[in-house]
């Protein structure tokens, strides 16, 4: 069995982090620290690491410096080896900034039963290493294979 990674699971809050949460059992076993907009969060994370981010929308684009100076620091802090992510801007940021530094990173596309992909999907398709999704034109691998990714 390979050595644990360090694993960083990081979505906007409501139920793009619930969405993450249910997929805890793909990565058990690994270092896991969760990032989201929502310190209330903590107690559906432990004994897992929580961070916390400011979180950024169509109405506050101001706001869009200060999370990414969260993300930043986020990173830095956690330095993972593999980023798995779903959500808005926050989670877009992130795959943007660690990949340059050859960070693997996972989108979980998030809109189910929907008859167009997320605005976020369609970017994070560009930037992700890999992409689990409904879409089959983006989708890069099988739903079911996160070997490459962990």
């Amino acid at each position: 069995m390979p050595p644990p990674k360090r694993i960083l699971a990081i979505a906007s809050g409501g139920g793009h982090f619930v969405q993450l949460l249910r997929l805890r059992p793909a990565w058990q076993g690994h270092d896991v620290t969760y990032a989201t907009v929502h310190a209330a969060s903590a107690s559906d994370v432990a004994p897992a690491r929580l961070l916390t981010f400011r979180d950024v929308s169509r109405a506050d684009w101001w706001r869009l410096p200060l999370a990414l100076w969260d993300i930043a620091g986020i990173l830095l802090r956690v330095r993972p080896q593999v980023i798995i992510t779903t959500g808005a801007l926050p989670p877009l940021l992130a795959l943007a900034l660690a990949r340059p530094f050859g960070v693997r990173t996972l989108w979980v596309d998030s809109i189910a039963n929907s008859e167009v992909l997320s605005g976020s999907g369609r970017h994070a398709a560009k930037v992700a290493t890999q992409v689990i999704t409904q879409w089959r034109d983006l989708a890069i691998s099988p739903v079911d294979h996160w070997g490459s990714v962990l």
